[in-house]
């Protein structure tokens, strides 16, 4: 990961720019700069993962242009061999095409990437700024206005506190020009329906999948898998242990007593060959992680919370007793194939509608999650599922084929890789208990009771009431949002409400996210 910055006009308060990006400098610890561009600034912490040479620091300048970005850029020896003979590169980065793009391109070129990435451009030609996010919003992007009116961006939104009064995530499949976001992609847009046979639809999404996994595996830093037993975790890294040849990183964590995946995670390590290590969380460590876990997640919405106590405890162990750089997840599955309550939709349509308001809205759930777990520790986040090619193509699969009407959640991601030999059946076949439950059970309960003994039912009551968006209606979300408002004050409206099942869908009118509260849990996670 980077962090990168820009303060798109004058007078530029420079000290708080630099206040500002000082508190993601975890993201970047390599090297910093910060450029004036003569119209306001461009600022970068830098994360050597492609191009590790000085060269390859930003922000890069053509001509009087600058660029900022925080992103992989897929295939982008084809086109920075395709533009060689007009552009002069000085270094091994992937973000080094940008701007020879954009000469040739315009903003036609955020159409033309197949990456992860958020950018801020600086165009010396016309002296305006232009930002853009990958359409899914894997990498961060937050902006806001100063109190002269000048936009600012910035990677998260603590670069933004004290600088803007209101800042908003930037939405992903956008770009920023003249004073408007333009939508170049939209990724929950469906132009015609798959109506292929169920064969060729397996043999697709397992052909595009472990394309995506293949091409993410391209590092000149160390790489590293997070391994949780489960099926989507699974598949990433035995796709890659196949395709690298060499034994693979995995990291699985547990909570001390109850971590229902660490065995599932050592079966699935045994079977690829991984160089595997388990990280045992207690009690105390979870409830003295919380406070600055809010703060760096910048979110107060209890299933991401209770997602990144473990999340972030492991990548913290990898950061501080290995030499990887790059982690491989497997967010982004769940959105497409279907959770545990999306059982319970009433038609193949609504099913469709579901899946496109949780791609939507992802980029304010599990890929912030990911992003901050890993990124504070100073890793670079690489999410497969989240391929766009991929997406694209589940997305647009006939809904009634994805339903689960098959008795077994996911059912074609696990047809598409059975008999193949990446995984044994009793792991693709598995049942699965969301993160934050399969990490120990016993972990969402102690937070629970801290919660508990924090406020009584009448302070419930009555703090809950200060918020008028994202009413809090439990004590451990109370718990949350008084957090989320020392570090971010009034705004809430970053995050769009809690993640929920659908209550308007029978079954799924529930008081908790958990997926151990609904009817049709049976033995997940067991």
């Amino acid at each position: 990961m980077c962090s990168i910055m820009g303060f798109c006009g004058r007078p530029v308060p420079l000290e708080k720019c630099k206040l500002g990006f000082a508190r993601t400098k975890s993201r970047g610890p390599d090297d910093s700069r910060i450029v004036d561009t003569g119209n306001g600034l461009l600022a970068f912490h830098r994360l050597s993962i492609m191009g590790l040479s000085p060269e390859g620091m930003q922000p890069f300048e053509l001509d009087g242009s600058y660029v900022v970005c925080n992103g992989e850029i897929y295939g982008y020896e084809a086109i920075r061999e395709k533009l060689s003979g007009k552009y002069r590169f000085q270094s091994g980065s992937d973000c080094e095409v940008l701007l020879p793009m954009y000469r040739e391109y315009g903003t036609d070129m955020f159409a033309m990437l197949d990456a992860e990435f958020a950018l801020i451009l600086y165009d010396g030609g016309s002296g305006e700024y232009i930002a853009a996010r990958d359409p899914i919003g894997i990498r961060p992007l937050y902006y806001g206005y100063d109190e002269n009116g000048v936009i600012v961006f910035a990677s998260e939104a603590k670069n933004l506190t004290g600088l803007c009064k209101k800042i908003l995530p930037f939405p992903p499949g956008h770009y920023y020009k003249d004073g408007r976001f333009v939508c170049y992609r939209n990724m929950t847009e469906v132009k015609e329906v798959c109506r292929d046979s169920m064969d060729t639809v397996c043999e697709n999404i397992r052909l595009k999948l472990t394309a995506g996994i293949e091409k993410r595996l391209v590092s000149d830093a160390k790489i590293g898998f997070l391994l949780s037993g489960g099926l989507d975790s699974s598949l990433v890294c035995a796709v890659a242990a196949k395709k690298l040849g060499v034994p693979i990183r995995t990291f699985a964590i547990g909570m001390e007593g109850d971590a229902i995946d660490l065995k599932y995670a050592r079966q699935v390590a045994d079977y690829i060959g991984s160089d595997h290590t388990e990280v045992i969380m207690t009690r105390q460590q979870v409830l003295d992680t919380l406070d600055a876990l809010i703060r760096l997640l910048g979110t107060y919405d209890i299933t991401t919370i209770r997602a990144s106590v473990g999340m972030y405890l492991v990548c913290k162990w990898i950061h501080e007793n290995t030499d990887v750089r790059v982690i491989l997840t497997g967010e982004i599955s769940d959105e497409l194939f279907g959770y545990k309550y999306t059982d319970f939709a009433p038609d193949a349509d609504a099913f469709q509608r579901e899946a496109e308001k949780r791609i939507a809205e992802i980029h304010m759930y599990d890929v912030l999650r990911a992003d901050r777990c890993i990124s504070v520790n100073s890793l670079e986040a690489r999410v497969p599922f989240g391929d766009l090619a991929f997406v694209e193509y589940v997305m647009s699969i006939a809904p009634e084929m994805k339903m689960n009407k098959y008795g077994k959640g996911k059912y074609l991601l696990r047809r598409a890789f059975e008999g193949m030999g990446y995984l044994p059946d009793d792991i693709l076949w598995r049942e699965k208990a969301a993160f934050s439950d399969a990490v120990g059970h016993s972990m969402v309960d102690h937070i629970k009771e801290y919660a508990e003994s924090l406020y009584t039912d009448e302070e419930l009551a009555q703090r809950s009431r200060a918020y008028s968006h994202a009413c809090p209606f439990t004590k451990e979300s109370l718990l949350y949002r008084e957090v989320f408002e020392k570090y971010y004050p009034g705004q809430s409206d970053m995050v769009v409400d809690f993640w929920m099942p659908n209550k308007s869908w029978k079954g799924c009118d529930v008081n908790d996210p958990s997926a151990r509260v609904l009817s049709n849990y049976g033995d997940s996670g067991k």
